[in-house]
């Protein structure tokens, strides 16, 4: 991948764990690099095919600045979120913030951190047969929220959704129908960091975990996680037993019918086709 750089960027910011740090202030250096295609830019010899150097310079001088952080570590992940989300052609981003003036009383030339982080794309099923009534809300109204929550994560961005069905209850033991649909989401998050803000959107709309296929307010399960095969004990992508639901897979097929399957090599399409004959066989 092309590659933008930009190295030892003088910041004077407030950052730091101590008070005295947030009064007086130091000097921060910070390098940045952008991972992204820059083949157009180097034929066409045009800006908009690249990204401005020195806007970047001016987001990352403005954002430290205007924010104070106890951690560069902080500082950092702040500054990836700003520009991840002000550029979309960026696919990857490094960022290394060195603190030199930091209140060590030994000799040291500096301390840095450096984050990297890259755009992933993650395949959402979700659904719900329960309303829930401490928040006066519909299965519908539920997943609207919960959508538009993962849409406004700094560290995420919806690009497809599909429409939402109505289908019966699976494993036996829910006993409302449920709505189910599917999305696309872009996020920076990896995929147990993932699974901990979906779990906690999913309490937030009242998700009580009682018994398994049982009703429920909101269900988000990680279908795919780009081409990855994830096996954790808290995790499992591609998800367990996809293939055998149409609930699933019909929505997917709605937003993303040509994506194959990182274990069984079929596509989505020629999944639920499959499972579409099983029925009809029995």
């Amino acid at each position: 991948m092309d590659e933008i750089r930009i190295d030892d960027l003088k910041v004077f910011a407030r950052h730091g764990v101590f008070p005295e740090e947030n009064e007086k202030g130091q000097n921060f250096y910070i390098n940045a690099k952008l991972e992204m295609s820059l083949r157009k830019a180097g034929l066409t010899d045009e800006l908009g095919a690249s990204v401005s150097y020195a806007e970047v310079c001016g987001i990352i001088s403005e954002e430290m600045q205007k924010h104070t952080f106890k951690l560069i570590e902080a500082a950092a992940e702040h500054l990836i979120c700003v520009l991840m989300k002000r550029f979309e052609s960026i696919k990857a981003i490094s960022v290394e913030i060195r603190k030199p003036e930091a209140p060590i009383d030994l000799e040291f030339s500096s301390v840095s951190v450096c984050l990297r982080r890259r755009r992933h794309n993650a395949y959402i099923a979700i659904g719900s047969n329960d309303d829930y009534p401490e928040k006066n809300e519909s299965s519908e109204e539920l997943v609207e929220d919960a959508i538009r929550m993962l849409d406004e994560d700094p560290e995420c961005r919806v690009l497809f959704r599909s429409s939402m069905i109505k289908t019966k209850p699976y494993g036996g033991v829910a006993t409302k129908e449920f709505i189910n649909g599917a999305f696309i989401l872009e996020t920076l998050y990896e995929p147990e960091a993932l699974l901990d803000k979906i779990h906690e959107i999913e309490n937030a709309c009242g998700r009580i975990r009682k018994e398994r296929w049982g009703d429920r307010t909101l269900d988000m399960d990680i279908i795919y996680f780009d081409n990855e095969v994830i096996d954790l004990p808290n995790l499992t992508v591609p998800h367990r037993d996809m293939e055998n639901r149409d609930f699933v897979l019909a929505p997917l097929c709605e937003i993303a019918p040509d994506f194959i399957h990182p274990v069984l090599r079929k596509t989505n399409r020629e999944l639920l086709e499959e499972v579409k004959e099983k029925c009809i066989i029995i």
